[in-house]
């Protein structure tokens, strides 16, 4: 800590959040000296807090949680943060400011870091009860418990229905917004006044893309729409329904405004500086107002004719002012106005120029829209120097192609835009040069990363954060920041940390057996006995521990290892997925046993092992679908799927299904999903063995089998190979002589073909070869790994994995076979379990206080004779009772 010198010149920033936590960070770090104290006046009565992440505030209830940096730099005695106390004028003769309570302050420098306030356009209604902005905890705090209020209202009511809910304004903050809405539990419509969601940021094409994969996590999207009124409910005086200016309306609860910001600029105003044409402080390259001791930086200034509403141009004015306080002679290096989504399941980025303004600009396009994947690049004339880019559905290249803008690519730009794996394809080979820019948000450079491994002996990503700063702001460069650590500690002959994640230093593997050779049972004796205390962990109030999990103690683990702990007990023959502490651990779909569909439903698959299936199993599933009104598919694994069941009815219907021999397909787990085979000898003239016969076999042996990553089988009569064995984690083909195994296929975004293990095996070793394999690779795989990746990554790869359980190198194929044995005589049906427990089925209820209550908002329109989600505009043009749409018949179920 700096001892202050005898008579320090006093700087005075006048807002207390990211920006200016910045500044006082940066200038304390530099002035070794002691000459200047600061005084920062915070409006808000918290600690600068991160708002870039003001989302994960609703899964976090402590708002100390955002909180930025080391709380030491509050205590430096040259630092002084006055909280809830804003400046209301400036005296620039006297070098004077004057707070809310009057009081007077001297300073020698001042700098106006006050940010922006959220736009409020001026839609009649918008100050109704019930209408928010999205800009700071308290505000987000409002929201939460208006949402929360307004559910308990409607639990207490005969009327028992979802929040609705609706966003005005499709940008970062307002998809952001609606995505916390539909985490409340609420209905969510983005209503947007462009021709596409995020249209400052991304193209039509991209924006299209967007808008697919919003609504595929269930909130619907308006584009092209202005609002024109905000109505009250009569009942209440709250806000109750919104008026479009093309004649629609929207039923509504709750509204959240997220239409852009304004920059706080009255004090400029008040003070006489200049403000530019849409406000802001006008300063030039060194920060610096007009007046020569004021400063403004973030998004209040308006620097080359704009305000900029992203943190890391406000990051780079505040090095700049700090640097020019010491006496140096920086000057602002221009904005970089790369963005990212932070929407869980939806990824989006842009950079550069992502609308190909540059003359002569070149624009290179890759589209899948089954994936829902849209990627561009912008190039240069010549086609060789990168511009800019959009990615939607796949940002994968991202942050590996962001710092470069600017510069030449190697090779041809398409092979950036294929997915990761595929041949020639993907961008995460490239090498970046030293002085690439990785992390915007600090202004670190590839090669400031490399010298921390280098030459100050970091050895992890955590030490590399703390050395550079890389990383710690938005968060958006982690993972480039991981690969380039990671290359240079390879090259430094320095063994990478494979930690599963910062609450166990063991990775999967490791932990797998850690488990099984202890003979651990719980979650909570696992993380007491193997877990460790992040370095950045923050106290949780105990009342604030889900359900099942200890409420104290090294920690209650994260998304990573809580689902791997869930399979490995799984794996290891710890009793039923939702038993115990189990329960807490699982992933969404888990948690019901079934997978959740784009409008809340879930969908039903029962297990037909090797696609067989008799006239009468036929005539239950198509009864079932019949009386509770589904969609039904075949499936490509030749199993009969059934969409549209409500939380509720899934145990009504697998009560059905159970009772008539069925048992559950799991297709909601990371385990086997199907055997698919060929009709073989049987029936076909071609085929040389029973391929049913050994699907159905095999499927009854590996089904319930929890992995790191769901794996599929197949089984091929002959050479012609109809059941596509070769696209499978593992594919058996018939042979004169037996059969052949091949493993480490898949389909998916990157397919891969099987690869030959061993040919022409009996019955006996091929079931014992396919059995070695997988729970050789449920004990050394990673998390989420498929097994086409593991067979390249595992120690000898295909050979190797030959050698350990074909030849036994390794002296495990005994406990391998065993292992295996027990789960074979261990399996019960998850589904059938469930229904003789009555505690378990508390878990599949609509609402907590009217489990049987049916959703009243869920509505269907006929198709192909089949039931199918409505989309926004059908329900919004369609009456309760039912109306003709485009040929179909809207229904809502009740």
């Amino acid at each position: 800590m700096t001892t202050p010198s005898s008579s320090p010149r006093h700087l005075v920033i006048v807002g207390g959040g990211m920006v200016a936590q910045r500044l006082v960070e940066a200038l304390r770090a530099r002035d070794t000296a002691g000459g200047w104290r600061v005084t920062v006046f915070a409006e808000e009565p918290r600690y600068p807090y991160d708002r870039v992440a003001l989302t994960s505030y609703f899964s976090a209830r402590d708002p100390e949680e955002l909180n930025l940096g080391d709380p030491a730099l509050w205590d430096d005695p040259l630092v002084r943060l006055v909280r809830d106390c804003s400046v209301v004028s400036i005296d620039r003769d006297a070098r004077q400011v004057t707070d809310r309570l009057g009081r007077v302050h001297d300073y020698d420098e001042l700098v106006l870091a006050t940010g922006s306030s959220a736009a409020r356009p001026p839609i009649p209604g918008n100050e109704l009860p019930g209408v928010f902005v999205y800009r700071t905890i308290d505000d987000v705090a409002a929201l939460r418990g208006w949402v929360e209020a307004k559910r308990e209202e409607r639990a207490g009511s005969s009327y028992d229905r979802p929040v609705r809910g609706a966003v005005i304004g499709g940008g970062l903050l307002g998809l952001e917004a609606a995505g916390a809405l539909k985490a409340l539990g609420a209905q969510a419509t983005v209503i947007q006044f462009g021709t596409h969601l995020m249209d400052a940021q991304i193209d039509l094409g991209g924006g299209q893309a967007l808008g697919r994969l919003i609504n595929d996590m269930g909130i619907a999207v308006r584009v092209s729409t202005g609002t024109k009124e905000m109505r009250p409910a009569r009942t209440t005086g709250h806000v109750g329904r919104l008026d479009f200016v093309d004649g629609g309306r929207l039923d509504v609860d709750v509204v959240v405004m997220a239409t852009g910001v304004r920059p706080r600029d009255e004090l400029a105003r008040g003070a006489g500086l200049p403000v530019g044409e849409r406000g802001g402080a006008v300063v030039d390259l060194s920060c610096r107002t007009v007046d020569p001791h004021v400063w403004a930086i973030g998004e209040v200034a308006c620097i080359e004719g704009r305000c900029l509403g992203l943190v890391a141009p406000g990051y780079a004015m505040a090095e700049v002012v700090a640097d020019r306080l010491l006496g140096g002679e920086a000057t602002f290096p221009g904005a970089d106005t790369a963005t990212k989504l932070k929407l869980r399941g939806v990824d989006v980025a842009s950079f550069g120029d992502a609308f190909a303004r540059t003359e002569g600009a070149m624009e290179l396009v890759y589209a899948d829209p089954v994936a829902g994947v849209y990627k561009k690049l912008v190039l240069s004339d010549d086609a060789r120097t990168l511009l800019g880019g959009v990615f939607v559905g796949d940002a994968t290249p991202y942050a590996s192609l962001r710092p470069m803008v600017g510069r030449e690519l190697p090779g041809d730009p398409g092979a950036f835009l294929l997915p990761e794996g595929s041949s020639g394809g993907g961008a995460a080979g490239l090498e970046l040069p030293d002085e690439a820019t990785v992390c915007s948000c600090n202004n670190v450079t590839a090669g400031t990363i490399r010298s921390a491994v280098t030459e100050h002996a970091c050895t992890d990503v955590a030490s590399v954060k703390s050395c550079t700063k890389a990383g710690t702001s938005c968060g958006s460069c982690l993972p480039l920041v991981k690969k380039i650590t990671t290359t240079e500690l390879e090259k430094a002959g320095i063994e990478v940390s494979n930690a599963l994640c910062e609450h166990f230093e063991l990775s999967r593997a490791q932990l797998f057996d850690a488990v099984r050779v202890a003979d651990l049972h719980t979650f909570s004796e696992i993380i007491a006995r193997f877990g460790r205390v992040p370095a950045a962990a923050t106290h949780v109030p105990d009342d604030a521990a889900p359900a099942g999990l200890p409420a104290s103690g090294p920690g209650r683990g994260c998304d990573i290892c809580k689902p791997v702990i869930a399979s490995i007990l799984a794996s290891l023959g710890n009793g039923h997925i939702l038993s115990g502490e189990q329960a807490a651990l699982q992933d969404t779909n888990d948690h019901v046993m079934a997978n959740m569909q784009k409008d809340g439903t879930y969908s039903v698959v029962p297990r037909i092992p090797g696609g067989e299936i008799t006239p009468e199993g036929l005539l239950v599933i198509g009864q079932v679908a019949k009386d509770f009104g589904l969609y039904t598919k075949i499936t490509g694994g030749q199993r009969i799927d059934m969409f549209g069941a409500r939380i509720e009815q899934l145990p009504q219907i697998w009560r059905r299904l159970v009772e008539h021999g069925f048992e559950s397909g799991q297709a909601y787990g990371k385990s086997l999903r199907t055997v698919k085979s060929c009709v073989g000898s049987t029936w076909c003239r071609f085929g040389v063995q029973d391929s049913v016969g050994m699907a159905v076999e095999l499927e009854l042996r590996y089904r319930g089998l929890r992995s790191p990553h769901k794996i599929k089988l197949g089984v091929s009569g002959c050479a012609r190979e109809c059941a596509e064995a070769r696209g499978k984690d593992v594919g058996v083909i018939a042979t004169d002589k037996g059969w052949n195994v091949y493993v480490g296929g898949n389909g998916g975004f990157t397919p891969k073909h099987a690869r030959l293990l061993a040919e022409d095996l009996d019955d006996e070793t091929m079931i014992r070869t396919i059995d070695r394999f997988l729970m050789y690779y449920i004990r050394t795989a990673d998390r989420l790994q498929r097994t086409s990746v593991w067979v390249d990554e595992v120690e000898g790869g295909l050979d190797g994995i030959r050698a350990v359980i074909l030849e036994d190198s390794l002296g495990i194929a005994a406990d391998l076979d065993a292992a295996m044995a027990g789960h074979v005589d261990a399996y019960e049906d998850e589904w059938r379990a469930v229904l003789e427990d009555p505690e378990k089925l508390k878990r599949f209820g609509s609402f907590v206080n009217a489990p049987a209550t049916a959703d009243p908002d869920l509505a269907y329109v006929a198709e192909r004779g089949q039931p199918r989600p409505a989309t926004a505009a059908e329900r919004e043009s369609a009456t309760t009772g039912g109306v003709l749409i485009a040929g179909t018949t809207l229904e809502v179920r009740r």
